[in-house]
């Protein structure tokens, strides 16, 4: 992961000054580094990590990146892991436009890779990135979607890039098709565990551990898991509460949501069908060999279901 921070860093260089301030700004603001490290521990889990898995590692966080900079600024956000948003600091028009030079950037070190089918892995991911950004943006203010509409979402916008990057690291380390194939199953099901978790931390957990405000996700009108059991399971008062706020988004009956949330056992379901996730994740790699990756990956599909951040 240290060489993966010497790639961004020298990456992310730009004759632009604001260029360079917003990116680095963005990219040394305290993320999990997730995605970047799946693609290491995939490839080491078959016993090759090269510096191509390190260039392809930090593509893989340059194009969450570039989505963040653009989903702060679609949704207004004021705060992400504990620190003002590029848009609240650099303003929008720069955010836009620096979240394209990193999209850019990260294309032309795939390139730079010289393999056609990573060029094929993230292009595709990148592609389907968007439109699940913008399925979502139609389904804000909707509170009649289904749980296959919200999951299918999330599969589009958070655990496509997880797939991406765990298939990219199978790939280029020379897995079969059939484990390549494993460690992308692996990737989308770890990638769905954790923005439901994610979900249910905008209902549930402490400000400061999150890193952004409790509620974002119900003041922006988005129809979560757990707002849609209370609307699926609910009393009438319930429902009809909760399918306002998300009709009319704001945070004016915030309190009275988290209520019915805690009552329906909302948090729970959310939390179960989470669980279930990262065990569906766990099952695709449990017949690799035994290795320090390995059980990397498996601790991280447990962590992406137990963590308070």
């Amino acid at each position: 992961m240290a060489a993966v921070d010497r790639v961004i860093r020298l990456s992310l260089h730009s004759e632009v000054v604001l260029v360079r301030q917003v990116a680095d700004y963005i990219i040394h603001s305290g993320g999990k580094r997730l995605r970047p490290a799946l693609v290491l521990l995939s490839a080491g889990a078959f016993g090759h990590i090269t510096e191509q898995q390190h260039t392809l590692a930090a593509v893989v966080e340059f194009i969450h990146t570039a989505t963040l900079l653009h989903d702060d600024v679609v949704d207004e956000s004021s705060l992400r892991r504990g620190r003002e948003t590029a848009n609240s600091l650099f303003g929008n028009a720069a955010s836009v436009l620096v979240g394209d030079f990193v999209y850019s950037r990260a294309f032309q070190m795939m390139v730079g890779v010289g393999n056609m089918q990573v060029m094929q892995i993230l292009a595709e991911a990148t592609n389907i990135i968007a439109e699940g950004e913008v399925l979502q943006l139609l389904n804000c203010n909707d509170a009649s979607i289904s749980e296959a509409d919200y999951l299918k979402v999330i599969h589009y916008k958070t655990a496509k890039l997880f797939e991406a990057a765990t298939r990219l690291g199978a790939l280029t380390a020379g897995a079969s098709a059939q484990d390549q194939q494993a460690l992308a199953d692996y990737g989308m099901h770890l990638g769905t565990a954790f923005q439901l978790i994610d979900d249910v931390l905008d209902l549930s957990g402490d400000p400061d551990e999150i890193g952004k405000n409790l509620g974002d996700d119900l003041a922006e009108g988005k129809p979560t898991l757990p707002l849609l059991y209370v609307i699926q399971h609910g009393n009438s008062v319930q429902r009809e509460l909760v399918r306002n706020a998300i009709e009319q988004g704001g945070l004016e009956q915030l309190t009275a949501v988290l209520q019915a949330v805690q009552e329906t056992g909302a948090l729970a379901h959310a939390r179960a069908v989470a669980q279930k996730e990262a065990e569906q994740a766990c099952a695709c790699i449990q017949h690799l060999p035994a290795s320090a990756y390995r059980d990397a990956m498996l601790q991280l599909a447990e962590f992406a279901v137990s963590r308070d951040h």
